[in-house]
């Protein structure tokens, strides 16, 4: 560069200059995807999160699936085939609006959509991702139990053969957009081993009884999945997978965009708190002038802008076929980990008003502990990486 080149200003919103990483495709997408939740879930989230509900889902999702955020990185069948960098900008606008609203979109496209287009048949496909992409239909994806989370294999829902059908029984716990989904894929033992199945949720013998009394992700809803002899035909199995990297393969899909929705919260909050330094005084000048303020500000926007770029990184890995589950557990521990410390130390700087919902600082903060957990826990991503750095297994 010559002495003469003159260099862009310094920009507080991307000082990183990340921006540059990006295409003109990728910034509309993001572009569009935060334009829809400044205006449909920003001015109400803070009501829905207080009366811990998410009201107007359905049509909520038709219109996540008129800007083609369902399924968006999936091919055909009605889906947008955007690219993984894209998908991730997506995830972590919503997140910066709610991580319910995420979450929503992560489990209908990651999860529910992921599993029948990479696992399903033909039929299967063609029956269910355009309406699920375009919002007509809502699924929830059926793994954890109430006895067994981190350890999936150790499931008790079980398939057996009747005939030619197959029913299914047992109890799935903690699933986003349960009790509003008309398809759940499920998993679950059979003779042959761990398999998933389609399943429409007006068979007899499925309920989904929505849980309440949460306090984090309040504008979501969450449900159990009781499974009582649901009798399902034969071609209900999802044929392409046996065992448990099927599960497995659609969460390292939803991990990833937690990685990037979970700078989405780090955002919201950090810039809460910027400009909340920036006009609120106390003696005699803004806080933001004082020097324990400013490092504060300081070190959440490393983190912030690191996670960022480490998510970028991971999506261009994605995008080329070279990212692998460890990396992605990288992500998903150090993204969530540390948007939580920015959220709190974001309500430190707004003192007693960063309690308050009018504020998004602490519904961002007890929605990260839901997200801390679920997708991985952070005891479980360390022994993902632990056993890739070491080659010693320490799970069992």
């Amino acid at each position: 560069m010559s002495a003469s080149a003159k260099l862009p200003p310094f920009d507080p919103a991307d000082p990183l200059g990340i921006d540059d990483l990006l295409e003109p495709e990728d910034l509309a997408v993001r572009d569009t995807v935060r334009g829809w939740a400044a205006d449909r879930v920003l001015p109400y989230v803070a009501e829905w999160y207080e009366k811990g509900e998410l009201p107007g889902i359905r049509e909520l999702a038709r219109e996540l699936g008129s800007i083609g955020a369902l399924g968006m990185s999936l091919t055909g069948y009605g889906c947008a085939g955007a690219s993984a960098v894209q998908y991730g900008l997506a995830c972590l606008e919503l997140e910066a609006a709610d991580s319910g609203i995420r979450s929503l979109v992560s489990v209908q496209g990651s999860l529910a959509m992921y599993a029948i287009h990479r696992y399903g048949s033909e039929e299967q496909k063609n029956e269910w991702l355009p309406r699920m992409a375009s919002g007509e239909v809502i699924g929830c994806f059926g793994l954890t139990e109430p006895d067994h989370g981190s350890d999936p294999a150790g499931m008790r829902t079980f398939a057996k053969r009747d005939g030619d059908d197959w029913v299914l029984s047992g109890r799935k716990m903690w699933i986003t957009n349960g009790s509003v989904a008309r398809v759940a894929v499920v998993w679950a033992r059979t003779e042959d081993g761990i398999r998933g199945f389609v399943v429409p949720t007006d068979r007899p013998g499925f309920s989904a009884p929505e849980i309440k009394h949460k306090w984090s992700l309040r504008a979501s809803v969450t449900s159990e999945l009781v499974l009582d002899d649901v009798r399902l035909p034969a071609d209900a199995v999802l044929p392409e997978v046996t065992g448990l990297r099927g599960p497995l393969g659609c969460l390292s899909h939803a991990r990833y965009g937690i990685v990037w929705g979970a700078m989405g919260a780090a955002r919201s909050s950090f810039e809460a708190a910027l400009d909340y330094a920036r006009t609120r005084e106390q003696f005699g000048r803004p806080i933001g002038g004082f020097q324990l303020t400013q490092a504060k500000l300081a070190d959440m926007a490393v983190e912030l802008h690191k996670g960022i770029l480490l998510a970028h990184h991971l999506g261009r890995r994605m995008d080329a076929g070279r990212l692998r589950p460890e990396q992605v557990s990288f992500g998903k521990l150090n993204n969530v980990r540390e948007a939580i410390e920015i959220c709190r130390t974001a309500r430190t700087i707004l003192g007693a008003n960063g309690i308050s919902l009018e504020y998004p600082v602490m519904r961002h903060a007890t929605n990260l502990e839901s997200v801390l957990t679920y997708e991985g826990t952070v005891e479980m991503h360390q022994l993902v990486l632990g056993k890739a750095l070491t080659g010693l297994d320490a799970f069992r």
